[in-house]
């Protein structure tokens, strides 16, 4: 196999330029782009990731609505037919900046950046349109949360991913969102009370009475795919997980919060399982979510490994 070096390069150039004309662009430099590509191979996703970009949100969570800016990683992708040596990258680029220069984030937003990449992402208009588009846009999501008891509020940070997908006329979108909260061990709560009674009653002598059940941070991460019609819908999937699993981890926390939040955790003492099952059963009912998958991990205090669920919604060919 002969190895690809800039010298075969130029070596294949110069042995080809009676054969075809190396296109130029508009300030007469030679696109090694542009010359055709005879292998008859295909390439199903090209195109740029981590590529750093301010994209605006409104934010209706808040007092009053207001537009933020956030910083934004990117992923940019289309296919490529046989016949084509290579995409225009930077016109990638180029598309997403003119439309996130002054529109928000909707569904919108994301699809007509993908029907531009469809047809703008053409070297020549006789050229049939690219098949598939893609987008993925990575941003922390801050909304406020409020304290347990002490009136007072902090933000609460969610790394969320983005992903638009565009085959022919078929547009998808989905949201992944991680959110930690604390999941207190039953087993371990109830051993703890059992002692707890058992020296009150004078049946031990161990230790000084008093007992703590293994509590340890936790974090679920959820893959939802979401109608296009609907509006953004970050807000809502944070409510339904804070409704769904109560013991968020707090952002603003004062001694009378703290105490809170020991009485919170020992409301929902929790498996992986338990998790598991109440998400199922949660997203299920709304009907503005198509299809999901969640997968679960209790970073254990009193283990050196982690719990771990995985669960979907199981539809045919839908997410696992």
């Amino acid at each position: 196999m002969t190895r690809i070096t800039s010298t075969n390069i130029v070596e294949f150039i110069h042995s080809k330029k009676n054969h075809f004309l190396i296109k130029k662009d508009q300030q007469g430099l030679s696109d090694y782009q542009k010359l055709p590509e005879n292998s008859g191979i295909q390439i199903p996703e090209v195109g740029i990731t981590n590529y750093r970009i301010p994209i605006y949100f409104i934010h209706k969570d808040l007092d009053k609505e207001i537009m933020m800016n956030h910083d934004a990683k990117v992923s940019m992708r289309v296919n490529l037919k046989a016949g084509k040596t290579g995409i225009n990258m930077s016109r990638l680029c180029s598309i997403l900046q003119e439309e996130a220069l002054e529109k928000p984030f909707s569904h919108n937003f994301i699809l007509n950046i993908l029907k531009r990449y469809q047809v703008e992402m053409k070297d020549e208009e006789f050229e049939e349109n690219f098949d598939f588009a893609y987008i993925n846009i990575e941003i922390l999501y801050p909304m406020k949360q409020p304290s347990l008891k002490s009136k007072q509020w902090g933000w609460q940070y969610y790394p969320i991913l983005f992903e638009g997908k565009l085959y022919k006329t078929n547009f998808e979108i989905f949201y992944t969102i991680e959110y930690e909260y604390s999941s207190t061990c039953p087993c371990s709560l109830s051993l703890a009370h059992q002692y707890e009674y058992e020296y009150a009653q004078g049946l031990t002598q161990e230790g000084v009475g008093i007992a703590t059940a293994h509590a340890q941070r936790s974090k679920i991460k959820l893959k939802v795919q979401i109608l296009p019609e609907e509006d953004f819908f970050i807000p809502d999937l944070i409510h339904l997980l804070r409704k769904t699993i109560p013991t968020e981890t707090q952002s603003m926390v004062k001694r009378i919060d703290e105490q809170a939040f020991a009485i919170l955790n020992g409301m929902y003492p929790m498996f992986v399982e338990h998790v598991a099952r109440n998400i199922y059963k949660a997203l299920n009912e709304n009907q503005k979510i198509l299809d999901w998958l969640a997968e679960i991990e209790h970073y254990e205090s009193l283990h050196s490994h982690n719990a771990f669920a995985k669960i979907y919604k199981g539809i045919q060919n839908g997410l696992r």
